[in-house]
């Protein structure tokens, strides 16, 4: 059979029947987490929500860790669906930044759904291990490759490689070194890439910080302080790259595909 025909051959009803159910389930699962929390999360909880025996659920789930990574895959599809469609809307002669604009993107999918970011972020569900290099890791560097563009798009690999940033230690350098490659096919050099998880991590802590209550306090504020540090996050780390960067006739400067 040709492999267009493949392609688009159509799902059989047994198929069509299986996809339905298993919509309904994850949608189930993602109810019951926005009311009760991710570590109320069970088989039994959702088959009950549903009206079904936990055995008619087997059919569809082994187990409750076959499902919670379905849908830890699918809250990070989710929001990295959110993040690009914020950069793909905004205007391109936007005074904002476009790292700005996937930030506002991240922090407005985590409070809009704070159980399914608790999911991702939270306290880790008991007695659960995402799968090596599974569907959960390649969904979670499918978002972090949106932030890497827009943090270091337009750069040469040479300007990020010679980042004023203090010095790494060789220990620290080996191990970025040996990072596989992003979302993109990219491998950042070293300084690139300690800039981008310190980036991450400012970002990250402030919406964590937002969702788990602790700066209620500021109300309606919480989004001023947000661009606020954003912006000046991403003024300090374009500051620090050089605008032209020494020649050098390594390759290993390249980002590599």
């Amino acid at each position: 059979m040709p492999e267009d025909d493949q392609v688009t051959a159509p799902l059989s009803l047994r198929q069509r029947r299986r996809a339905v159910a298993t919509r309904e389930i994850l949608d189930a699962a993602e109810r019951h987490i926005a009311e009760h929390g991710p570590a109320a999360l069970s088989l039994r909880a959702v088959a009950r929500g549903l009206g079904m025996t936990v055995q008619a659920l087997y059919h569809y789930f082994p187990n409750r860790d076959a499902l919670v990574t379905v849908l830890i895959t699918k809250a990070y599809d989710d929001l990295a669906d959110a993040v690009q469609a914020c950069v793909d809307a905004a205007a391109d002669d936007s005074a904002l930044p476009r790292w700005l604009v996937a930030t506002e993107g991240y922090r407005r999918w985590a409070i809009t759904h704070p159980g399914r970011f608790q999911l991702l972020y939270g306290t880790p569900l008991r007695h659960y291990a995402a799968p090596a290099w599974g569907p959960t890791t390649h969904a979670m560097r499918r978002m972090g490759a949106i932030f890497e563009r827009e943090l270091f798009g337009g750069f040469t690999a040479a300007q990020l490689a010679a980042t004023d940033i203090p010095t790494l230690t060789p220990s620290l350098t080996a191990s970025l070194e040996q990072l596989p490659p992003n979302g993109l096919g990219v491998v950042l050099p070293p300084p690139a890439a300690a800039l981008l998880m310190s980036a991450w991590g400012h970002m990250h802590g402030l919406v964590i910080l937002e969702v788990f209550g602790h700066t209620s306090y500021l109300g309606a504020h919480q989004a001023e302080i947000f661009r606020m540090a954003m912006h000046n996050l991403f003024t300090d780390i374009h500051g620090r790259i050089p605008a032209a960067a020494p020649y050098s006739a390594s390759p290993d400067l390249r980002l590599r595909p």
